[in-house]
């Protein structure tokens, strides 16, 4: 049996900037009520022509350089996300081809906000079987050409970015540098508060004109539920992961929440009792990303020295789903 650890991170978004008075210009909203309410300040938003494809690609490359491996040394790629670029085939196979590698796996997983850590799980455990050696795993969003951009959707629209991250898992070779654990769970009865029903092969046709003058082919989402529930389970899963290792809270030296709502996360720390410098969040300048919110969120906490060669990173998600899980690693 082999131990993984992360050997190279990588991050893209798109350099188009939306703040909250651009949005202001199309719904009933402002900066205040928006920032009041999520923490949120500006998000990126692609340009025509631009998808998941070429963010996560961008992202991909400088993960791969990172770790100091080339394209062809990759295994296998995971690609998380909620949008993919195509109904079919997954968008995995299009960065493959992109990046120039032929005939190695290509796994696409839709676990929407904990996309990363459900990649993380799989590609550590491909990794400690000797499976694969080194595992590509992506979260690449483009929110924003599915967005309701009018008042009647701001309380969703708002809320969202797009951006890619990216890691390349690889065998660890030392026990101060690898992944301690992954723990994921899921419960589907509460399916529709947070979910976008149309269009759908469960209906036929799979979209129609009623369903589109009702708004069901964008997002909805009951955001008192969902805020109830992501700060019940996120605390769950951190203290999961900290009782598999025999830790204490001390014991952490960064959180990484995913970035859905920076009021999620500040009551996620009061309610486990960790310092607010012990966390780390970006919201404010990239919206939520979905499963590119940890990789981008962890590239920006690396870069600015918050996390350390040999820090212990707890990395915790909840979204869609619902889905939830966390991560603990030595970087």
């Amino acid at each position: 049996m082999y131990r993984s650890r992360i050997l190279g991170i990588g991050m893209s978004v798109p350099s188009r900037v939306v703040t909250n008075h651009d949005l202001a210009t199309k719904m009933e909203t402002s900066h205040e009520w928006i920032v009041e309410r999520t923490g949120i300040e500006e998000r990126r938003w692609v340009e025509p022509g631009e998808g998941g494809c070429e963010l996560a690609t961008k992202a991909a490359l400088e993960a791969i350089e990172r770790a100091h491996v080339a394209p062809k040394d990759i295994d296998l790629i995971i690609y998380a996300t909620l949008s993919p670029d195509f109904n079919f085939p997954g968008t995995a196979v299009f960065v493959q081809r992109a990046l120039g590698i032929k005939d190695i796996p290509c796994l696409d997983i839709r676990q929407q906000c904990t996309g990363f850590i459900y990649g993380l799980s799989i590609a550590d455990a491909y990794v400690r079987t000797g499976s694969f050696k080194n595992v590509l795993l992506i979260g690449s969003e483009v929110h924003s050409t599915g967005l309701d951009i009018s008042t009647a959707g701001r309380d969703v629209t708002v809320l969202f970015g797009d951006g890619a991250g990216a890691v390349v898992v690889g065998r660890a070779t030392d026990d101060q540098h690898l992944i301690l654990s992954t723990h994921i769970h899921a419960d589907g009865s509460e399916a529709e508060i947070l979910w976008t029903e149309y269009p759908a092969s469960a209906r036929h046709p799979r979209i129609t004109a009623e369903a589109m003058a009702e708004r069901k082919h964008f997002p909805t989402m009951n955001g008192k539920k969902v805020f109830i529930r992501a700060v019940t389970r996120m605390p769950q899963a951190i203290m999961e992961g900290m009782v598999a290792n025999n830790l204490q809270l001390s014991d952490i030296d960064m959180l990484i929440p995913h970035q859905a709502n920076l009021r999620i996360n500040q009551k996620v720390c009061e309610m486990i009792g960790l310092p607010a410098d012990k966390t780390h969040n970006n919201i404010q300048k990239y919206g939520n990303t979905t499963a590119a919110s940890i990789p981008i969120c962890m590239h920006e906490a690396i870069a600015l020295g918050k996390i350390k060669p040999g820090n212990l990173v707890c990395l915790v998600a909840f979204g869609a789903g619902l889905t939830w899980g966390s991560a603990f690693l030595r970087y």
